[in-house]
Formats: C-alpha cells, sequence, structure tokens
C-alpha cells in the first residue's frame, strides 16, 4: 500500500523529512512557497552555512535552552554524525572549526541546499514551487491532507515545517502557527532569539562593521550577571550583533521583557590579561611610544577604528604625551579596557532573529516521531515547534534531526 506524504516548507527541516520520507518508502510531495527552497539556510552563518556541530549529545543538551530535552530522541536517532556523513555522501565535504562548528569545506551554503535539492530529485520527490497550504483536511479527528489556496487537494499525511517567524523574507512567516491551530494544537508566545542589541551609546555607529574576536562579553541587569561570552562580536549602526551576543541575547531579552531598564554589557577587549598584566603592558606601550600623544599611543593595543572611541572614554587628553599619563589615569584606562560598558534598551525587530522562540506546544507532540497528539497523521518539524538554541550549529541540526524523525514516521504505513 502506498503511502502519500505531503511537506509544507522547504528549509532544511522540510527538505530532511522529506529525504527520510522517501528513503523509508514513501511517495513524497513537498510545498514550497518561494521560487526556491533553503532560501534561510542559504544565509545560515554569514553565507558560509554552520550546518551542526561536532559537539556531543551532551553538549547539545546545554545548548538547547529552548527545550532541549523534548529533541533527545530526534538527536539519537539522527545524530549530528549521521548528518554528516549524509552531506558528505551527497557531495559535501565538510570541515570542523573553532566552537565545534561545522561547515562545508567550501564556505558556500549554496553547495549545501543544491546538495539537497540534488537528493530530493533523485529520490523522486515531488517538489512545487509557490505553493502554500491554505488548510489542513482532517476527517474524524484525522489529519487526511491540505489545500492550497486555489482549492487544489492534497490527500496523505502532513509534515508542517514552515519555519518560525524570523527573516521573514525567508518566508517564515508564520503559517505554521495557523494551521497547527487549526489542528487544536496551542502556540507558546513568540519570541525573537539570538537577535541583535541596540544600545543607548551613539558612538557604536563609528564602529560599525568592526569585528572582536577573542574577547569576554558579560550581561549584567543592575548588579546580577545574567550570563557570560567569549569569542566573537560586532559593532553595526545600531548596537551590537556577533555569536557572543547573540548567546547573550536570550538572558538580556527575558530581562527587558520583565520591565528591567538597567540592562549592560561590558566587553572585556584584553581577557587573556589579568588587571595587573593590562598595567604592565600599558606601561610597556606608553614607554615605547612615550614621546607620542596618548591618541597615538595605542595603535599595538587596539584596532584602529575602536582607538578615538576608548580616547574620549577615557578621559585622558588625546594630546597628553604617553609619559605624561598618570598612575591613576592608567589604571582607569584598565578598567575601561576590561569592562567597555553598552547600555542596552531593546532588541532589533523580529525579522532580524536567527530563530525564534516560542511555538507550537512541545508537550502536544510526541518526542519519538513528532507526531501531533492532538491530530493523528499531522507531523511537525523544525522551528515551527517551541524550540530554539545558542549559535554554533545546534539549531540547523535540531531542524535536521527532527525533520528527519517525522519523516521516517510519517512514511510507516
Amino acid at each position: 500500500m502506498e503511502n502519500n506524504v505531503l511537506v509544507i516548507g522547504g528549509g532544511p527541516a522540510g527538505m530532511m523529512a522529506a529525504i527520510a520520507a522517501a528513503q523509508a518508502g514513501a511517495s513524497v510531495t513537498l510545498w514550497e512557497k518561494n521560487n526556491r527552497l533553503g532560501r534561510k539556510l542559504m544565509i545560515t552563518g554569514k553565507g558560509r552555512c554552520n550546518i551542526t556541530n561536532a559537539g556531543s549529545l551532551e553538549e547539545f543538551m546545554q545548548n538547547m535552552p529552548g527545550n532541549g530535552s523534548f529533541l533527545y530522541s530526534a538527536f539519537h536517532q539522527f545524530s549530528n554524525m549521521a548528518l554528516m556523513d549524509l552531506v558528505e555522501k551527497m557531495g559535501v565535504p565538510l570541515k570542523v572549526e573553532r566552537g565545534k562548528r561545522v561547515f562545508p569545506q567550501s564556505d558556500k551554503a549554496v553547495d549545501v541546499v543544491d546538495a539537497f535539492s540534488r537528493q530530493l530529485k533523485k529520490l523522486g520527490i515531488t517538489v512545487v514551487f509557490q505553493k502554500a497550504a491554505q488548510a489542513l483536511l482532517c476527517k474524524e479527528g484525522v489529519c487526511i491532507g491540505a489545500v492550497d489556496k486555489n482549492k487544489n487537494c492534497f490527500y496523505g499525511k502532513v509534515i508542517i515545517a514552515t519555519g518560525g517567524a524570523s527573516y521573514t523574507a525567508t518566508g517564515s512567516t508564520g503559517d505554521g502557527y495557523r494551521l497547527a491551530r487549526m489542528a487544536g494544537h496551542s502556540i507558546i508566545p513568540l519570541k525573537p532569539s539570538l537577535v541583535p542589541l541596540q544600545t543607548e551609546e551613539k558612538w557604536v555607529a563609528d564602529l560599525a562593521g568592526l569585528s572582536l574576536k577573542n574577547v569576554k562579553v558579560t550581561a549584567f541587569c543592575g548588579e546580577k550577571v545574567l550570563d557570560s561570552e567569549f569569542g566573537e562580536m560586532l559593532f553595526t549602526h545600531f548596537g551590537v550583533s556577533g555569536p557572543c551576543v547573540l548567546t547573550l541575547s536570550k538572558p538580556v531579552c527575558a530581562a527587558l521583557d520583565a520591565g528591567q531598564t538597567s540592562v549592560i554589557i561590558k566587553i572585556n577587549l584584553k581577557p587573556a590579561l589579568d588587571a595587573a598584566q593590562l598595567d604592565k603592558r600599558l606601561q610597556r606601550d606608553f614607554l615605547k611610544f612615550s614621546r607620542k600623544e596618548f591618541c597615538n599611543g595605542l595603535d599595538e593595543l587596539l584596532p584602529q577604528s575602536l582607538i578615538p572611541v576608548i580616547v574620549q572614554l577615557s578621559g585622558i587628553d588625546a594630546h597628553k604625551r604617553c609619559h605624561q599619563i598618570t598612575k591613576a589615569e592608567r589604571e582607569r584606562l584598565g578598567i575601561l579596557l576590561q569592562a567597555l560598558p553598552l547600555h542596552v534598551h531593546s532588541a532589533r525587530p523580529f525579522n532580524e532573529a536567527i530563530v525564534t522562540a516560542g511555538g507550537v506546544n512541545v508537550k502536544e507532540i510526541n518526542p519519538k516521531t513528532m507526531e501531533s497528539k492532538q491530530m493523528p497523521h499531522l507531523y511537525f518539524a523544525g522551528e515551527v515547534l517551541d524550540i530554539d538554541g545558542f549559535t554554533g550549529g545546534f539549531n540547523l541540526q535540531a531542524a535536521f534531526s527532527s525533520g528527519y524523525v517525522a519523516g521516517t514516521a510519517a512514511a510507516q504505513v
């Protein structure tokens, strides 16, 4: 008996669900509202596609603060190693970088998308572009298909893999939540996760585009430390972004949503040095450039574009000779370099968030099959579910793993 499966959404979760269902013997159709597959996948990892993380299952659990335990079975059924093996067999060699982040060796996300597209074709999966589901078809409490806006019907099991509500330009416009409600599901309120932050300080605009590596960024709410991250960050015209900031955005946004107004992030530009070691470094530099003005004495310590900002914030006369800088001024500068403060007043708009927190309530989904507990023969995969993780490839693995589980389960007659 042939089993028809419809996958709604052609992102990572949807493509994986379609492939898994076809490999398990189902006749699969995929509806994609855009004119090409993997639109959001194309822009992940700055266009390089951080496809997964090479960490252990335990590390995945630690990096999935949004209902990570729900994905335990999915990660077991289709692990990061299984994904890496599949992608390499599809012709895309991979590499592991800092933080165990996995990328295609070519650094091109399009290679990953093209490989999945070829696999869909190879497996005989019918892909229909510019097609969106208008409603689910249900009979006696069971999902029997879906209908598009032109009243065209598809009969079979349905996998909803429409993505979240972030990056709306890629087609993630929340269609899946509407369909889920039709099936009686509750939706956990949507919030942006992994989102750039806006600051009160206007000088950040002067540094727009400056990326800092090997810095430590700590978020505070008043005197309370919310969290701390080490790695890379980016200055923008509105505030800050980059991996460190995106990870910290979750506790920062939670504090802001709770009405807190004293949310500050402090950047340690020299985390490898303690205060005494940094002071010795400053003394050494100021001795070397003793006849130079202060504004020209930090060339070996800081990126060029950051120097005017640090000079201004230090309160030290820019034209003062380096050998004239007092111990008190030097100590004040040291504190600034290891705790450069930024006052956060808000997160960027939802459509700039990398992932969506919130979504279909996972308590209403069977974690071993991704099937709805409310309506048999309806499945969910990827970001439409209330799951979210930190940067580093964890969110994409969640999409691929849940897609694989949903596709494999839906293919069972």
